[in-house]
C-alpha cells in the first residue's frame, strides 16, 4: 500500500529534479565545451567557412566552443539519400552559431530547436491556400531553407555551401533561417526577437517599422535597395533578411541604414564591420 509520505517524497523528488534542470543543462554544456576542438573540424572550417578566419581570435575561440556544443546537442537528418557527416554538421553549425557569439543566456542557444533536416539541393514545398470563395489552391515553391516553430530547420546543402564560400556577399541561407529561430524563441515569428525590456521593444519597433516601410516603398517604386525585396514580405522575413545583410554587408548597411545597423548591433552584441573587409569600389 502506497503511503501519503511516500507520495509526498516522490512529489518532492520530481520538483527538485525539475528545478535543477537548468543547472544540469548548464553543467552539461560546460562539460561539452571543455573538450578540445577536433583537428579534422579545423580543416572543415578552413575549406568550407572562410568567414571564420575573418573573426578576431577571441571570437574564433568562442565560436569553436559553440560549434562543438551545437553539433553535440542538435540532431542532423539527411533527406533524399543525403548522408550526414561532420562536414555538413560543422559547416552549418559554424554559421548558425555566429549569431550567438555574444549571447550568454541559456535561452539564446536556439532553445526550441532540436533537428536540422538537410536536403542535397533546393527542395519543393507544397502549400494550400483557400481564397475568399472557399476554393483551395495548391502552390509549389522551390526553397533553399525553411524554419519551423516546431523545433526544426530545413536547409539545402548546395545553398549552404555556396553561401558559406562567399563571405561578404549578399545572401546566406543559414543566417536567414536561424534568425527566424531566434525570432521564434518569443513565440510566433513576427520580426521582434527577445529583447529583454519594454524600452528595447519600443526602440526596436520604431526603427524596424520605419525601415520596413522604406523597403516596401522601394519595392513598389522599383528602386534599388541594399536589403533584398524578399524582406518586404512581412516583418519576420524583414528581420531575417536584415540579419543576412548585417553579417554579410555590414559596411554598406552601416552607411546606408545607420539606425537599422545600430539596432541589429545592439541585439547581436556584435559589429561585423570590425572584421569584414571594406567592399571594393564599383568601377564605372
Amino acid at each position: 500500500m502506497v503511503t501519503i509520505g511516500f507520495l509526498a517524497f516522490i512529489s518532492l523528488a520530481i520538483i527538485i529534479w525539475i528545478m535543477a534542470y537548468p543547472w544540469r543543462i548548464a553543467l552539461h554544456r560546460r562539460q561539452v565545451m571543455s573538450n578540445p576542438f577536433p583537428k579534422p573540424w579545423r580543416h572543415i572550417l578552413k575549406a568550407q567557412v572562410p568567414y571564420f578566419f575573418l573573426l578576431p581570435t577571441d571570437l574564433q575561440l568562442r565560436l569553436k566552443k559553440l560549434i562543438f556544443l551545437f553539433v553535440h546537442d542538435k540532431q542532423f537528418i539527411g533527406c533524399n539519400d543525403l548522408e550526414i557527416n561532420d562536414e555538413i554538421r560543422v559547416t552549418i553549425a559554424a554559421q548558425a552559431c555566429l549569431l550567438l557569439l555574444n549571447k550568454e543566456k541559456e535561452t539564446d542557444y536556439y532553445g526550441k530547436l532540436d533537428t536540422i533536416l538537410v536536403y542535397p539541393e533546393a527542395f519543393i514545398v507544397d502549400n494550400e491556400q483557400v481564397d475568399d470563395f472557399g476554393v483551395a489552391h495548391r502552390h509549389s515553391h522551390v526553397l533553399s531553407g525553411e524554419s519551423w516553430e516546431q523545433g526544426k530547420v530545413i536547409l539545402s546543402w548546395a545553398n549552404v555551401l555556396k553561401d558559406a564560400a562567399a563571405p561578404g556577399q549578399a545572401g546566406n541561407v543559414v543566417f536567414h533561417e536561424f534568425a527566424h529561430q531566434l525570432d521564434q524563441l518569443s513565440g510566433k515569428a513576427n520580426g521582434a526577437p527577445r529583447l529583454g525590456s519594454s524600452k528595447k521593444y519600443r526602440q526596436w519597433s520604431e526603427v524596424m517599422k520605419r525601415e520596413f516601410a522604406q523597403l516596401n516603398h522601394a519595392v513598389e517604386s522599383q528602386q534599388p535597395s541594399l536589403i533584398d525585396a524578399y524582406g518586404a514580405t512581412n516583418p519576420a522575413e524583414f528581420f531575417a533578411v536584415c540579419t543576412e545583410v548585417f553579417f554579410e554587408q555590414a559596411h554598406q548597411l552601416k552607411a546606408q541604414h545607420p539606425q537599422l545597423f545600430q539596432c541589429l548591433r545592439r541585439y547581436y552584441r556584435l559589429d561585423p564591420s570590425e572584421w569584414l573587409p571594406q567592399p571594393k569600389p564599383v568601377s564605372h
